[in-house]
């Protein structure tokens, strides 16, 4: 009896421990989460963002640029609100909104041009300023606003 007790004291030892072992593995989830901040993956050859968050307000300017353009081929003139540029290309309602992430949108449409700029809420070097107008560059400052004198966004 006192032998078989043993046998099942070792026997849940062994199974405590076991269990305790297992529970301390890396698993993908704590890996992440004990990890440091990973450095920005581009999203496609030649990108020109620092981070995720200036890759989203370039792509939403390229979205406006685009819209632009092809509601000026259509009508003769440019959009004077984002909202005018709702199902044109690929330019969605929920797009009108000014908030965008860690940014934030400024739009000025006149019939015969027009003014985007993405402003950043925290301005560093992971969160430039960006400029554009009807010629379709996209201008970029790492300290101070961006305006059509700042250097263009490769």
């Amino acid at each position: 009896m006192r032998r078989m007790m043993k046998c099942f004291t070792l026997t849940l030892t062994v199974i405590l421990l076991a269990v305790a072992v297992t529970s301390r593995i890396a698993t993908p989830e704590t890996v992440a989460a004990q990890a440091p901040a990973s450095t920005y993956q581009p999203k496609f050859p030649g990108d020109p963002a620092r981070s995720d968050s200036e890759a989203a307000a370039l792509a939403y300017m390229r979205v406006v640029i685009r819209a632009q353009h092809h509601f000026q081929k259509q009508y003769g003139h440019y959009a004077t609100s984002l909202a005018q540029l709702v199902h044109t290309g690929t330019f969605t309602k929920r797009m009108v909104d000014p908030k965008r992430g860690d940014y934030t949108v400024h739009f000025k449409g006149k019939d015969d041009t027009f003014m985007l700029t993405m402003t950043p809420q925290q301005q560093d070097a992971q969160h430039r300023s960006f400029y554009a107008e009807d010629d379709g560059k996209i201008h970029a400052e790492e300290d101070k606003p961006a305006n059509a004198d700042s250097p263009v966004v490769k």
